[in-house]
């Protein structure tokens, strides 16, 4: 995944400030979201925002996260992000 124009991302922290997401500021869309999970960075991508894939390979699914704490939620992501993921440095606002 590349961002080309990281300079029209935006981050954004829902309460529990437990992840960023990245907010493209031109058409709101937000392709990545990161969060740090025991000092290590981690990602899941939006497959919405691929080029080219096919509908038919993506399977939603109803989830809620009500009641939540942070460590269940962080320990749910973590076998489930990418794991140790590094952004450039001149990509700083990504």
């Amino acid at each position: 995944m590349a961002i080309t124009q990281p300079e029209h991302v935006s981050r954004y922290e829902h309460g529990t400030r437990t992840a960023q997401f990245h907010v493209c500021t031109r058409c709101g869309v937000v392709p990545l979201v990161t969060s740090t999970i025991d000092g290590h960075l981690y990602a899941v991508v939006n497959a919405n925002t691929f080029d080219d894939t096919a509908r038919s390979r993506l399977a939603p699914a109803a989830v809620s996260f009500d009641g939540e704490t942070e460590a269940v939620r962080l320990a749910r992501r973590k076998p489930r992000w990418i794991a140790d993921v590094r952004i450039p440095p001149n990509r700083n606002n990504l």
